[in-house]
């Protein structure tokens, strides 16, 4: 599965605890769509590389999952996808 560098950060990040907190839309004719996404590490920092545009792939290719509202999460997949990192900090 081909993934982006910055899907892989924010993978990594997920994988070590962190989570996607996500705001909806309220529009007209009922539809809730992902307008805002903040991806938080375990430790509390903001990955700025986090983008909605990374979150909607994540979601699409079903690396990260929410259930009843709750911030996303990585799922199995996701954590077989990522790859192995020594720190997230490099390039």
């Amino acid at each position: 599965m081909n993934i982006s560098r910055y899907e892989q950060r924010a993978l990594h990040v997920l994988a070590l605890g962190g989570r996607i907190h996500h705001k909806r839309d309220m529009g007209e004719g009922g539809g809730r769509k992902v307008n805002e996404v903040i991806c938080v590490t375990r430790e509390g920092q903001v990955l700025s590389d986090c983008t909605l545009q990374v979150f909607q792939s994540l979601r699409r290719k079903r690396l990260i999952r929410s259930e009843g509202g709750k911030p996303y999460i990585i799922t199995y997949r996701g954590r077989r996808a990522v790859r192995a990192q020594f720190d997230n900090k490099g390039a």
